[in-house]
């Protein structure tokens, strides 16, 4: 009987060393492939931060590019650009003067649009009067009248038409609140394009006048070899000056917003 039972003993002693070992390998196999798991999830995310990232600067980029054309940022930059070829000095002012000055008349512009922004949109929602799905209406409904508002002043209110689908242009009670912002910021920025070249034509020719003069001048004296823009550009900067220019384009500018 002693043997017996000695020997039963062990047996199980064996069978339970055998379950514990194949109980390890379980285990080490179980946190092996959580391992594996885990540093395959942050292999993951450490290759897709820097496409996020990416994603996130584009649609900022892009972002801030539609705001701007939303405002009288258009105009003014090409009116100055027009300007500067005018003058037949294409890197003075440098681009970075010239954009920083559009930028801050569009500031000067665009002040009492920014404060009826203000007002209705953003800061009832940061006072929590407000969600963000209200806010978002609110503070483009300020900004599509400014929009509209330069569309009628400018006489281009057929530009609408362009960028509506055929069905909502036949419509003949079609009213501003049912033309949708996807059509008026192409037409707006079209109309202000209109604009601005035409005040361009206007700044181009007292200087257009000038070339012809020396260039009539020049060919009668025989000096055909002396480059005219060489006589001219001097001429222009003076007549510049004395008239004031800064001044009268600046202006101008910001008075033909209204």
């Amino acid at each position: 009987m002693t043997a017996r039972a000695l020997l039963v003993m062990v047996l199980l002693a064996t069978a339970a060393t055998a379950a514990g070992e194949t109980a390890g390998l379980d285990s080490q196999s179980r946190t092996g492939d959580s391992d594996a798991l885990v540093s395959v999830m942050e292999s993951v995310d450490t290759e897709a931060g820097p496409v996020r990232w990416a994603l996130l600067v584009t649609a900022v980029g892009v972002a801030l590019s539609v705001v701007l054309l939303a405002t009288s940022f258009t105009r003014i930059v090409v009116v100055l650009g027009l300007l500067r070829q005018a003058l037949a000095t294409p890197q003075l002012p440098p681009n970075q003067v010239m954009f920083a000055l559009a930028l801050l008349l569009t500031v000067v512009v665009m002040a009492p649009v920014i404060q009826e922004v203000h007002d209705d949109a953003v800061g009832p929602y940061l006072a929590g009067d407000i969600d963000r799905d209200e806010m978002i209406p609110a503070a483009a409904g300020s900004v599509r009248e400014f929009m509209i508002r330069q569309l009628e002043s400018a006489g281009n209110v057929e530009d609408v038409y362009l960028f509506l689908d055929e069905e909502l242009a036949a419509r003949d009670d079609l009213t501003w609140g049912d033309v949708p912002t996807t059509a008026l910021l192409p037409a707006f920025v079209v109309s202000e394009l209109k604009v601005a070249f035409n005040i361009g034509f206007r700044i181009f020719l007292p200087f257009v006048v000038i070339d012809l003069l020396v260039a009539s001048v020049l060919v009668s004296m025989g000096m055909l070899m002396l480059p005219p823009v060489l006589v001219s550009l001097p001429l222009k900067l003076l007549l510049f000056v004395m008239a004031d220019g800064w001044d009268l384009v600046v202006g101008g500018l910001v008075r033909s917003f209204g």
